[in-house]
């Protein structure tokens, strides 16, 4: 059993007009997989490594089934962390690498053999225990990183963007292999990664951070249908959410958001947070795939028709991304519509917008409205 609380955890850098890390607060349960997602220079990387006893702590705690390990040197804290420069002893052989932690340890060399061959076999290394570092690819070099964590039998696995130095095929191949390996172990995990897909494909729940402060925590799908902010709401996404500006006004006793290239009637879930017969501004956030070049089926109640004009058209395969303004306005919107559209830059058409799908944000604060 391995529960992981960080509570307030900061971190200031000499020299820093503002902490890299402000009061980060989370838990993460025993056997759960929590991915910190954010982009370059966030802080998550930085409270993998405050977790792990590889960075002083400012201020707050980190702790592990129930035992601050703030003053515990990083050796005796029972983690194994996986680096995103997979840190291989070039000089070493596949096996001396996975047993190299072991025999550090004073583990019996019987236990380390069995240990070593465990692993190897689960991940697919037993060809490869005599190989030097340089005679591996990337993919198999990161599977030996992972091994020499699995190995150890840690409490926890951290992992610091393991993935990041993989081609696009590779990296889906080994991301595949970690979700497999996690459910088998069940190890508590942490994963630090900058990538979307990762995050929602790995983690259990995630926790996504901006400027060293935690912005929302909760299951993928969860935090993708409902971003606490403007910024989850564009970084969770791909192609990010459309963020419109809009005016609210009652309209023949309709609560109604007022576009420039139309006006859209708010669904009934978004008025509970809206002040009786209040007016103002608000940011009107849809997502690609809830605009179509043409609306299924669904009755002129739940889907609004924006006249707008083709920018740009992006054939994918699978599907195609249209770039559009709307009428009388400069504001790009991208739709992510069927893979056989005619439409070609200059077209004119009537965008249909799934009204029920949409989200509010107040401009000030940018936090979700409803």
């Amino acid at each position: 059993m391995a529960i992981v609380t960080v509570d307030g955890l900061s971190k200031r850098y000499p020299g820093g007009t503002a902490p890299a890390v402000h009061e980060v607060s989370f838990s993460v349960a025993d056997r759960e997989f929590m991915v910190l997602l954010g982009p370059s220079g966030c802080g998550k990387s930085t409270v993998l490594r405050m977790i792990a006893g590889l960075e002083p702590i400012t201020s707050g705690t980190v702790s592990i089934d129930g035992s601050i390990v703030n003053q515990v040197p990083a050796k005796a804290r029972d983690i194994a962390m996986v680096f995103q420069s997979y840190a291989l002893y070039p000089h070493m052989s596949v096996y001396d690498n996975l047993a190299f932690g072991l025999r550090r340890r004073d583990i019996e060399q019987a236990e380390i053999e069995r240990r070593v061959r465990a692993a190897a076999g689960k991940l697919e290394l037993t060809e490869l225990l005599a190989r030097k570092p340089h005679a591996l690819s990337g993919g198999q070099r990161q599977r030996v990183a992972l091994g020499r964590a699995i190995v150890r039998d840690p409490k926890v696995f951290l992992f610091d963007e393991p993935l990041s130095n993989l081609d696009a095929a590779l990296r889906v191949s080994t991301r595949n292999e970690l979700i497999k390996q996690q459910q088998e172990i069940g190890t508590t995990s942490i994963y630090v990664t900058h990538d979307q897909v990762e995050a929602m494909t790995m983690g259990d729940r995630i926790c996504i951070m901006n400027q060293g402060r935690v912005v929302q925590i909760g299951r993928p799908l969860d935090v993708y249908r409902n971003p606490a902010d403007t910024f989850v709401a564009r970084f969770l996404g791909n192609p990010p959410m459309n963020l419109l500006s809009a005016r609210i006004v009652q309209k023949e006793g309709r609560v109604v958001a007022q576009l420039s290239g139309g006006n859209l009637e708010l669904p009934l879930r978004t008025l509970p947070a809206l002040a009786s017969g209040a007016a103002g501004n608000v940011i009107v956030g849809v997502r690609p795939e809830d605009l179509y070049e043409v609306a299924p089926p669904g009755g002129p109640i739940q889907f609004a028709q924006l006249p707008a004009r083709v920018v740009a058209v992006e054939p994918l395969g699978a599907e195609t991304l249209l770039m559009a303004t709307f009428e009388g306005s400069n504001t790009e919107v991208i739709a992510r519509i069927g893979r056989d559209t005619a439409l070609r830059r200059g077209d004119r058409l009537d965008l249909a917008l799934d009204t029920a799908a949409i989200h509010l944000f107040d401009p000030s604060t940018t936090m979700s409205i409803a």
